[in-house]
């Protein structure tokens, strides 16, 4: 049977990915910080049939990051699919002179993303085949402080992963999603009322558009025509105009103060 494992799979994004791979026969092993959680969503999976293994972790601590690889390179245990996905917005400015969650971002979604993306290749080398998937974002491509920068190392890390990969088997796939209806944005303190319902897309839409442009071996995955278009544009805009648009959104995102 073919084995995925989902971090951050118990919730928004994370938890699509984990309903969509189960219902196309994958079995899961799914990394979470809450016992709570990962129970709940284990029961679920298991009640369409499929194995669930759970894997509790946080992915800021080095050593809960390990154990995660140690999992992801065990040779009696394959994997056949890593999915990279947990993750959270960093809304601190870049001038604090607290930089504790600009350090836990990078260890959940950097550093995290890299120890894990290398361990899950070295299981699935000697086997010939295999799938990583690392959630980016849209935001990649505009100029949002710190997660803006953080999901551009993600693409950038990923699309030079798939290049040292070519060949091997192991195909390689940068998602970038845009707005998605999660809980993501009130655990991260956003306003979302100021943003456009057409910009609005479904967590099971994307992972579905995901997971056809990783079977196609498409190395970045930007799901719907909208945003297509969107980073399109971005791409060929001039950088003034990308950081007065990123300038503007910051602001009608931002909390009103209370």
């Amino acid at each position: 049977m073919a084995v995925a494992l989902v971090t951050g799979g118990t919730s928004g994004i994370g938890a699509a990915f984990s309903r969509s791979l189960a219902s196309q026969g994958y079995d899961l092993v799914l990394v979470a910080r809450q016992a709570d959680r990962l129970e709940s969503m284990a029961a679920e999976i298991r009640a369409l049939g499929r194995s669930v293994e759970i894997l509790q972790a946080d992915l800021a601590d080095r050593a809960d990051v390990t154990r995660v690889a140690e999992r992801l390179e065990d040779p009696s245990r394959p994997i056949d699919m890593l999915v990279n996905n947990a993750g959270f917005g960093v809304h601190t400015s870049l001038i604090d002179t607290d930089i504790s969650a600009h350090d836990h971002a990078f260890e959940v979604m950097c550093r995290a993303v890299l120890v894990l993306s290398g361990a899950a290749a070295r299981g699935m080398l000697p086997r010939g085949r295999g799938k990583i998937v690392n959630v980016s974002s849209t935001a990649a491509h505009v100029t949002m402080g710190s997660y803006s920068a953080i999901k551009s190392w993600v693409l950038s890390f990923s699309e030079g992963l798939a290049v040292e990969l070519r060949g091997t088997g192991i195909g390689v796939t940068a998602l970038c999603p845009g707005w998605v209806r999660t809980e993501f944005h009130e655990r991260a303190g956003i306003t979302a009322s100021s943003i456009p319902n057409f910009l609005w897309l479904d967590a099971e839409y994307l992972v579905a558009a995901c997971i056809r442009d990783v079977e196609r071996g498409k190395v970045i995955s930007i799901p719907s025509v909208r945003y297509r278009t969107l980073i399109w544009l971005a791409r060929h805009a001039p950088r003034s105009a990308i950081r007065s648009v990123s300038g503007s959104i910051s602001s009608s995102r931002k909390k009103p103060v209370s």
